[in-house]
């Protein structure tokens, strides 16, 4: 009889509770809490403390509950108090659907403590959160063919200034080129071989907008092309030799800094994490929840998982400086392999010890 494969394992409830408290995910600290049977203490899901053996480990789901069965609460992460947050993300959410169903009006919470609440429990302002629903909505509609003008005004723009001003940092580009699907960008593209195989590098003339890493150049001009269906895509010489050839030199540790010029689009809490990840010293690494603590959303974990792994500019916007909490590499979109090549040269050009924890390689994500 054959063994159970890992994935009717993780449809266990206890594994999956597992690997939350391993992760320390506070997106699970609402599910359970987990008691230690060496210590007789319990913990929500995100306590910092080490983590002790899989077989020591009771899981509850409410704190009541680990009490009735003779576990005291853990004075670090106070797991008592996670049913006081369950009110406030109600709140939030309340908010949020005020402000789906308002987009179209000028949506103003101002109300200081239900401003950091949202922030806190969202990731994101509330002025943030319309602006993300607006772009979604003009999107949507751009790609439904709508003129840009009726576009903007549908999507609860109140004038086109404003739109525009904040077109190439929302879209990358203008309205009107991202409702023709990029007709009348001009990109440029270039490959070479690099220590990690293929490289492309692609940008308009404000910067860098891809960085891709493959096998074979077909392969990633194919995917360039989608990336951007109706653009003037073009292979030549000139700046994107330049950028490329700077980022040989950084993948071969000739240049630690890397500070090119970027072009691409993002959301709000997006350009945040990516701004966090440029900010990770050549030879460093920072987790996933140590990049949501320095944004001050401490559960926001896995929404900056997500972040790295939208990422279009990889090398230049460095998302794999982030490991797991736990030790292992995480997720990559260009291979858990190329992470750990990577990592380890960073590290050893930067006379660091690379210390990974090889079993949970094989492909992880967040």
């Amino acid at each position: 009889m054959e063994s159970p494969s890992a994935e009717v394992l993780e449809r266990s409830p206890e594994e999956r509770y597992w690997r939350a408290a391993l992760a320390r995910d506070a997106a699970a600290d609402h599910l359970f809490v987990y008691g230690v049977r060496s210590t007789g203490i319990y913990c929500r899901a995100s306590c910092a403390a080490r983590k002790p053996r899989r077989d020591q480990v009771a899981f509850f789901p409410r704190p009541a509950d680990a009490e009735r069965a003779g576990f005291r609460p853990c004075r670090r992460c106070r797991p008592r108090e996670i049913g006081a947050v369950r009110p406030q993300v109600d709140v939030v959410r309340r908010a949020c659907r005020f402000i789906d169903e308002h987009r179209e009006d000028v949506v103003s919470l101002r109300e200081h403590q239900l401003q950091r609440t949202f922030k806190r429990i969202a990731g994101i302002t509330p002025r943030q959160y319309a602006d993300a629903k607006r772009l979604e909505g003009l999107k949507a509609r751009l790609r439904g063919g709508e003129t840009v003008t009726r576009a903007l005004y549908d999507a609860g723009y109140g004038s086109s200034s404003r739109l525009y001003e904040r077109a190439p940092d929302h879209l990358g580009m203008t309205p009107a080129t991202y409702r023709r699907g990029g007709q009348g960008m001009r990109i440029h593209y270039t490959t070479a071989a690099s220590p990690l195989g293929r490289l492309l590098v692609a940008g308009t003339e404000r910067g860098v907008c891809a960085v891709y890493l493959g096998d074979a150049d077909p392969d990633l001009e194919s995917t360039l092309r989608v990336e951007y269906p109706a653009a003037d895509v073009r292979r030549r010489s000139g700046q994107a030799d330049r950028w490329i050839g700077a980022i040989v030199d950084h993948l071969k540790g000739r240049q630690p800094d890397l500070n090119l010029p970027l072009d691409v689009q993002a959301t709000a809490f997006q350009r945040r994490v990516w701004e966090e990840l440029r900010a990770i010293p050549y030879g460093s690494t920072r987790t996933y929840g140590e990049i949501a603590r320095r944004l001050g959303e401490p559960g926001a974990a896995r929404a900056v998982g997500r972040a790295c792994a939208t990422n279009p500019v990889s090398i230049v916007v460095p998302c794999h400086r982030v490991v797991r909490e736990d030790g292992g590499l995480g997720g990559y979109r260009w291979g858990a392999k190329r992470k750990e090549r990577l990592l380890a040269r960073e590290l050893s050009a930067a006379g660091e010890e690379i210390v990974l924890d090889k079993g949970v390689l094989a492909e992880e994500t967040l």
